[in-house]
């Protein structure tokens, strides 16, 4: 049973779930109903409203479980992962890493998260480094550059299928290409027509030995495989 702290010196506070009472409240966290309503004044125990923070008395704050490698934080609104790690100069990654299990698109206000002080170690990718973008999944990810998901998980261990975060990097592994193909790494500003040009093949030869390859989002790093022409 978790209760996060609003502020230094106040009561710790919880946002109210759907179905939640006073009297609920008061037997979930073992505290006298009166002792609630005494530290809640102006707040109508029969109009209460999902989300809005109920301050639980004499209940001791309880940090996420495990060592943080830094300090604890304690959602405010607004606050998203991505403008912790700006505001505090840590890595997504590494808050993402110190929070495992945490959904970082439904942080709640008065949530208890880890920021740590130092990023952990970065294990060495074998293949080429991806920013996550909207509506990015590991599927999705297995399909444009020619690898699995599996592979993908395995040189990602820990990572979250479920919750991948927008500017989250992660790795994706190197790929093997068919006989009578050889694998090309895309540099910046490249096209899949210029480098069709190049080694005097098509597009469509291209994305035949590439399936799932996006034409439009080529990434630095990226490893596809090319036609041998004779």
């Amino acid at each position: 049973m978790s209760i996060p702290i609003l502020a230094p010196g106040l009561e710790p506070c919880t946002p109210l779930r759907r179905g939640d009472t006073f009297f609920s409240l008061s037997q979930r966290f073992n505290v006298p109903l009166d002792a609630i309503l005494a530290a809640n004044p102006g707040v109508d125990p029969n109009n209460l409203q999902i989300g809005q923070l109920v301050c639980i008395p004499g209940a001791p704050p309880t940090p996420p479980p495990g060592v943080c490698p830094g300090f604890f934080y304690v959602i405010q609104p607004g606050d998203t992962f991505f403008g912790l790690s700006q505001r505090f100069n840590v890595p997504l990654d590494a808050i993402l890493a110190a929070n495992p299990g945490v959904d970082p698109q439904q942080l709640q206000i008065g949530q208890t998260v880890c920021i740590p002080t130092a990023p952990p170690p970065v294990p060495e990718c074998p293949g080429f480094i991806y920013t996550i973008k909207a509506g990015d999944t590991l599927y999705s990810l297995a399909r444009q550059f020619g690898v699995t998901v599996k592979a993908i998980q395995d040189v990602n261990p820990g990572i979250d299928p479920r919750h991948l975060a927008i500017g989250q990097k992660i790795c994706i592994p190197k790929r093997r290409c068919p006989e009578g193909t050889f694998v090309y790494v895309v540099k910046s500003g490249d096209t899949l027509s210029a480098i069709a040009r190049r080694y005097k093949t098509t597009v469509q030869a291209i994305v035949k030995v590439n399936p799932g390859i996006d034409p439009d989002k080529l990434a630095i790093g990226q490893e596809i495989c090319v036609p041998i022409v004779p």
